[in-house]
């Protein structure tokens, strides 16, 4: 189990980076490739860019969750690696607005969109390949280092630009260092492929590949299964957009926050935040490996509720820790780790949650589609519509009244309407049967 999560693991946080690496810039893109005049427009229309990638991830989940369930998960996450790795790179070799005008924002957009493309692909891959090797009495821990992965992405992004920035120089690195970290993932790509294609197929696809119980149209299956439809649309509302915006409070807006309304300098706002997010990253996993003991409904409900009741003051703690003359740097990394430890309740034990939640043969598409939904359009767009908020507000915590009342919904949803899937109850009829008809069942 560790040699395959590593593989895993490593490709997953390597998809991560590509994706985030814009997310880290965007503020810093604002200026490179849009017209000059208006920063808060220019910020503004930079984080739309970033959320363009997030609004196809769940056309993407739908072309390679079809590809999933239909040819493989193996065949499937290798192919979205080299999608994700050479649309990245790509970016590193863009013209800027000063030397192509408004070519430079089109071609951006059009490879956020392949970006966002393939990453529709990578995590219903990355979450069902680990789950159906796990142990059933383990599967939330050797999932949950999936989710951890996303947020390892998040710090190697932020600590790749943060090095090159301090190493090069300001000018130097807004002149042609800012390409770097982008064109590394020629690299970085290269290394995980290498890994992934050692690993074996999972042997759930492969014994329904023997008995001849592949769907033949898993989109279409997904929808059609009784019962299917709902518990996709329940998962939506429910766990997935509570771990949406949950995790992307914590991860970019965040930074924006502290960067754009407070205006804390770019080097110490992204120092602040990294060190932050990096002490979250094992609670992915500690949260992952307590639901196999206390259930996943239960963590994922605690992690909503706290958002809801949190939020605000951990914000407030960030506004005053920010002062012209003392700005309190420890305390801002503290807040952020607050946040991304409340992120974790709701994510950490998520993989096993939602591949426990899905037959088989059609287990691909059924994550990948909520999950994409979730954090492509509830999540992606968290940062643009809260910066937003604030803005046309003036109210500094306007723009936290939409992840808390999506948790709010969240809460709601999962309570009444979300079964927990740990720990069936002895003759409780079951989605997850047997290793034949649903992968990885509880018997």
């Amino acid at each position: 189990m560790r040699s395959l999560v590593l593989a895993s693991s490593v490709g997953t946080v390597i998809e991560w980076y590509d994706f985030f690496l814009y997310g880290s810039l965007a503020i810093f893109f604002a200026r490179l490739f849009y017209p000059p005049g208006d920063d808060v427009a220019a910020t503004l229309i930079s984080v739309a860019t970033f959320a363009t990638g997030f609004a196809v991830r769940p056309l993407g989940s739908l072309i390679f969750g079809y590809m999933g369930d239909s040819v493989g998960r193996k065949t499937t996450f290798l192919i979205t690696l080299l999608i994700m790795g050479c649309s990245t790179a790509a970016i590193g070799l863009l013209p800027t607005f000063a030397t192509a005008g408004y070519v430079a924002p089109v071609l951006l957009i059009l490879l956020r969109i392949v970006q966002g493309l393939a990453l529709g692909g990578e995590y219903g891959g990355a979450a069902t390949y680990v789950a159906e090797h796990s142990p059933p009495g383990e599967r939330g821990k050797w999932a949950s280092y999936i989710q951890a992965m996303a947020s390892g992405g998040f710090v190697l992004s932020l600590g790749m630009v943060l090095i090159l920035r301090v190493w090069l120089g300001e000018d130097a690195f807004g002149t042609w260092g800012w390409r770097i970290p982008f064109l590394v993932s020629f690299v970085l790509v290269a290394v995980s492929l290498r890994i992934r294609l050692r690993i074996s197929e999972s042997p759930v696809f492969v014994e329904m590949h023997k008995q001849g119980k592949l769907s033949k149209s898993p989109v279409r299956d997904a929808f059609r299964i009784p019962g299917n439809a709902r518990r996709i649309l329940l998962f939506l509302f429910g766990v997935a957009c509570a771990q949406a915006v949950t995790f992307y409070t914590a991860q970019f807006y965040a930074l924006y926050y502290i960067q754009t309304f407070m205006k804390v300098p770019f080097l110490p706002a992204t120092l602040s935040v990294a060190v932050g997010a990096f002490l979250g990253v094992p609670f992915f996993v500690l949260f992952g490996a307590l639901s196999d003991r206390i259930g996943r409904k239960r963590l994922s409900l605690v992690g909503m509720a706290a958002a809801v009741l949190l939020y605000i003051p951990i914000f407030s703690i960030i506004r005053h820790a920010i002062a012209p003359e003392n700005t309190s740097y420890a305390t801002i990394s503290a807040c952020v780790f607050a946040l991304v430890f409340i992120a974790a309740a709701v994510y950490g034990p998520y993989g096993a949650f939602i591949v426990e939640s899905f037959p088989a043969n059609v287990r691909y598409t059924s994550i990948s589609v909520p999950y994409h939904i979730g954090n492509g359009i509830f999540g992606g767009f968290l940062p643009l519509v809260s910066l937003w908020l604030v803005t046309e507000t003036g109210n500094p915590y306007a723009g936290l009244l939409y992840p808390m009342g999506l948790c709010l919904i969240g809460f709601f949803v999962t309570l009444f309407w979300v079964p927990e899937t740990l720990n069936v109850r002895k003759g409780e009829r079951t989605r997850i049967v047997s290793l034949s008809h649903e992968g990885i069942g509880e018997g």
